[in-house]
């Protein structure tokens, strides 16, 4: 890769794109381009292609969306998957039209059915029904996967590389208690019962329900990995994963030892658990000569001290 060549990453200030960002820099790249929603609209196809027709990136990480844990997927629906295929159009078709050599999608585990043999290959999508819980996100990250897979196959030329991370933690998570992922709820849960000296903690679900994490510095790191690569013989879309995985209820006592929690963990079995298992088959990246890096306790570790350093701002 040209390290001085223009590196657009959409959605650099969330999760996985400010992982991102922090790699190419690390890596030396010169002309890695960021914008807000303010300063560009993705869902506007001519706004997104007036864009890319001025900066002319040659590669493009679409690390933006809307994201939220089950209760928000629960009640805008209709909201995941306008917002999700109008940015995924949009940023697709520009890419196609000025000749970008490289887009990056980010696919999701819930893409793949609800009752799925572990690990899930890919060769799984599509093969059963999804988890209710998250169905509008899957069914608009299951179309922009299939879009990456289309302009591929109508044009003989494998630019588009759709990936499918697990759930990925990190630096810049959501912690807001409407929207958040397991990991960073738990952490925020947790967190402000230690400072209220609450008795207890009661959690959604049974805490049965198995949950596979992955660092979002080794998202990235498979990310460049893949750019690094010839990808016309890969087989797409691909899973990033660490490979094991764990009960939510292993992942809240860890959680809390970390945070420093010494009451009770309860479990509210009327609230949903959603999918009861989300492991990924990640050896088809393991042949390519990728490991992921970061160890789950060192990752929460790191986690839970960027949520306290930003506490006094909008993600505490």
């Amino acid at each position: 890769m040209d390290k001085s060549a223009p590196i657009f990453v959409a959605g650099h200030r969330g999760l996985i794109g400010s992982a991102c960002v922090r790699l190419f820099m690390r890596e030396g790249f010169s002309n890695v381009l960021t914008r807000t929603h303010a300063e560009l609209d993705l869902a506007d196809e001519r706004v997104v292609s007036a864009f890319f027709a001025e900066v002319e990136p040659t590669v493009v990480i679409l690390a933006a969306g809307k994201v939220g844990g089950i209760q928000q997927n629960k009640s805008h629906p209709a909201d995941f998957m306008t917002e999700n295929l109008q940015i995924q159009t949009s940023v697709l078709k520009s890419v196609f039209r000025h000749g970008v050599e490289r887009l990056v999608f980010f696919g999701s585990s819930c893409m793949y059915p609800r009752e799925c043999l572990q690990p899930m290959s890919e060769q799984l999508l599509f093969t059963g029904k999804l988890e209710a819980t998250s169905l509008a996100y899957a069914v608009a990250k299951l179309a922009g996967v299939q879009m990456c897979l289309a302009y591929n196959e109508q044009y003989g030329e494998k630019r588009f590389i759709p990936v499918i991370p697990n759930s990925t933690y990190g630096p810049f998570d959501n912690f807001d208690p409407g929207s958040s992922h397991v990991l960073s709820a738990l952490i925020r849960r947790f967190h402000k019962a230690k400072q209220s000296e609450a008795p207890e903690v009661v959690l959604w679900g049974t805490g049965t329900p198995r949950r596979e994490l992955i660092h979002a510095d080794d998202v990235a790191d498979a990310v460049y990995f893949l750019l690094q690569r010839d990808t016309d013989h890969c087989d797409f879309p691909v899973n990033i994963g660490t490979g094991v995985d764990y009960s939510v209820a292993e992942l809240a006592q860890l959680v809390a030892r970390i945070v420093g929690y010494s009451g009770m963990i309860g479990w509210d079995k009327t609230r949903p658990d959603g999918a009861p298992q989300k492991l990924l088959d990640n050896s088809r990246l393991l042949k390519m000569g990728w490991r992921p890096r970061v160890a789950l306790e060192s990752g929460i570790r790191q986690t839970y001290e960027w949520f306290l350093s930003c506490q006094q701002r909008v993600c505490a």
